[in-house]
């Protein structure tokens, strides 16, 4: 189950599934992507990506990878989608049972239902903060209820969500989106982000899943994704709103999803990985008082 290969490479003694407190779980799925296509190949570039990182975080005055970080092995790709969704509940349910964190990383962001599935079964009020520059919110896409343009539609059947940085979507989503009220933090409205995490806050419960898609940075700061957009979030808006919420909410797990790795920029991978990381010293350094 534990991978050879894991993230951040740091010394043995911290990447042992029984010594870790957190835990990467890679799902190198792709059966859905519309537009650019090596999805799959996300995973494995962010976890050799993370190899190069300085481990040191000068914003928390720690070394995050002294937590534990273990990696297991990539789930199998499978073509059935009911099957995979399974499998990554599965997966997830035994790192939570186990007491310990999880991050998925895809991978389409199809795959996110099952991580909620399995968190709700440890957290029932559990609700959602997307992060995206598309809505997602279509109910069914060229043929498939689990299509990675309906991800959110599928969250929403089961969870309370808010979605930031949204800045592409179909007619028919901006029809469901204003029948039922949803509550969108639209690109075109970020100001102060100060304000927007505020309020982002007060729309979401107790314990918080935070599911993000690559492309909700800008193409300018990350241009790997499988359908980028202008105008998206700055770097540091992503991480403003994100310490927010593992500030003030129990974050109880969170993926990373959508990266499409361009053997010609190689940054936007390093750039994934590094945000996975600030996450996790997040999680665990602001929580427990560490700033």
């Amino acid at each position: 189950m534990q991978a050879k290969n894991y993230f951040t490479d740091s010394e043995s003694k911290y990447c042992v599934y029984k010594n870790a407190k957190a835990v990467i779980i890679p799902v190198p799925y792709e059966k859905t992507t519309t537009y650019i296509k090596g999805t799959k190949n996300a995973p494995r570039a962010i976890i050799d990506a993370s190899k190069k990182l300085e481990l040191y975080d000068e914003e928390l005055d720690a070394v995050t990878a002294n937590i534990g970080i273990a990696t297991l092995n990539p789930l199998k790709a499978c073509q059935i989608a009911q099957v995979m969704l399974n499998e990554v509940k599965a997966r997830c349910l035994s790192v939570l049972n186990d007491g310990k964190f999880p991050v998925l990383i895809g991978g389409e962001h199809s795959v996110s239902l099952g991580f909620l599935l399995a968190l709700k079964e440890k957290y029932p009020d559990v609700s959602v903060l997307h992060l995206d520059a598309h809505a997602d919110m279509r109910d069914e896409y060229k043929g498939s209820r689990h299509n990675h343009g309906c991800i959110m539609a599928r969250i929403r059947e089961h969870s309370s969500a808010v979605s930031v940085g949204i800045r592409s979507l179909s007619v028919e989503e901006a029809k469901i989106i204003k029948k039922n009220n949803y509550k969108i933090f639209w690109a075109k409205d970020k100001t102060d982000i100060g304000i927007w995490a505020k309020d982002i806050l007060a729309a979401l419960g107790k314990n918080v899943y935070i599911t993000l898609d690559a492309d909700v940075l800008d193409p300018s700061v990350l241009p790997s994704v499988g359908t980028p957009e202008p105008d998206g979030l700055s770097w540091n808006e992503v991480l403003k709103i994100v310490k927010a919420v593992f500030k003030k909410k129990n974050v109880v797990g969170f993926d990373v999803m959508e990266l499409c790795p361009s053997p010609f920029n190689k940054g936007s991978d390093f750039i994934t990985a590094k945000l996975i990381y600030k996450m996790l010293g997040y999680k665990f350094f602001i929580t427990s008082g560490g700033i």
